[in-house]
């Protein structure tokens, strides 16, 4: 046994520093020192009100599960990791029995066990913690050449993965990502590996939408003009047209007159729902609509939209058998200016208030564009 410090949500917006008892790995298990942790949507929802979507927090919970560390300790039945390796941690834990673990969807186990969720009871904590163990099956050994910083951002790299398997995107194909964050950033990135030849990405963040551009994410960016909410479904789904309107007329090139008209696959990643009715609208007959973010459970569509023109509309939870991938593609360099997605550190679990604070916004204080923020332990 020995005692380490966490991060503690007990509240909205409430963190306390609590000192926790672990015990020594158990045989199948690594001790992890975790060295890098990146807040995500999730995580933000679960600090600023205490819950995600349906998943209410019902006991103080360690947040954080995109994260890589150090061993500092190995089960006795541990053969392919040492002390001293560093891994990325894939943070959930499924039961390995039921029909979607043995079909190898094990995402969708219902006994998953998921770092920093609420969904399950006892909750399973999160990084946000000095060490932790974790089944060694699920810490993925990582080169020298990828800093730890980086090897957080594989959790969401690896939904990117999981989704662009979903989608099917074939070469050639025209994509739009409704999101600049790093998961539609990465899923831009994913897009451009497929092979497709136009990516389009829309964002309300004139910052994020040129910083996916420049760093060759995206072939064209289209910022989201902010106005009045409308109220009624019908405006709802008028404001929605006009927004895929003006995506869809975005010209090619500044050379032709011809138009990006229409898209293969459109990955919304905001989880909102106008950019959700927007993705349709944008999609081209027979194309798909991949539902990444997750936003209100409840929202309107235009299914009529989708079926008259054969729309596929698929969602993407988590993802399953993708981390080899994305450590792969990292050490070949595929994804872009991968280093530079985290914008703002913060070191020790001390100042986690403070770097939610930051991870919430698009821009700092002083107008840096806001990315990804990683706590430091």
């Amino acid at each position: 046994m020995s005692s380490i410090s966490a991060s503690v949500l007990v509240g909205p917006k409430e963190l306390i520093l609590e000192t926790r008892t672990l015990p020594d790995p158990l045989p199948n298990e690594c001790q992890v020192a975790v060295r890098a942790t990146t807040l995500c949507g999730s995580d933000l929802h679960y600090y600023n009100h205490f819950a995600n979507g349906d998943f209410k927090v019902r006991e103080s919970l360690s947040l954080g599960h995109e994260s890589a560390g150090e061993v500092v300790a190995v089960g006795s039945a541990v053969t392919d990791l040492k002390v001293g390796d560093r891994v990325a941690l894939e943070v959930g834990i499924s039961c390995l029995e039921c029909d979607m673990c043995r079909r190898g969807k094990y995402n969708l186990c219902q006994r998953m066990q998921f770092r920093s969720s609420a969904k399950s009871f006892p909750h399973f904590q999160g990084t946000l913690q000095e060490r932790i163990n974790h089944p060694a099956s699920l810490c993925h050994k990582i080169p020298s050449s990828i800093s730890y910083d980086a090897a957080a951002l594989i959790e969401p790299l690896s939904v990117a993965i999981h989704a662009s398997r979903r989608s099917g995107v074939n070469p050639g194909d025209k994509v739009l990502v409704f999101g600049a964050g790093a998961v539609g950033l990465f899923c831009a990135a994913m897009a451009a590996v497929s092979g497709a030849s136009t990516i389009a990405i829309a964002d309300i963040s004139p910052g994020r939408v040129d910083f996916a551009v420049k760093n060759g994410f995206a072939t064209h960016g289209y910022v989201v003009p902010l106005g009045p909410r409308p109220t009624t479904t019908e405006d709802k789904l008028k404001s929605a047209r006009v927004t895929a309107d003006a995506i869809t007329s975005i010209k090619m090139s500044e050379d032709e007159d011809e138009t990006l008209e229409s898209f293969d696959v459109a990955f919304e990643c905001t989880g909102v729902e106008s950019c959700i009715q927007a993705s349709i609208y944008a999609a081209k007959a027979g194309g798909k609509v991949m539902f990444v973010g997750m936003g209100s459970p409840v929202q309107t569509l235009h299914v009529g939209a989708a079926m008259t023109r054969e729309v596929d509309l698929l969602g993407v939870f988590r993802y399953a058998n993708v981390y080899p991938t994305a450590i792969a593609l990292l050490r070949q360099g595929k994804i872009p200016a991968f280093e530079s997605l985290v914008t703002h550190k913060f070191s020790g679990l001390q100042n986690a208030a403070a770097a939610f604070e930051v991870a919430g916004k698009t821009s700092d204080e002083n107008g840096n564009l806001v990315i990804k923020t990683v706590i430091n332990t």
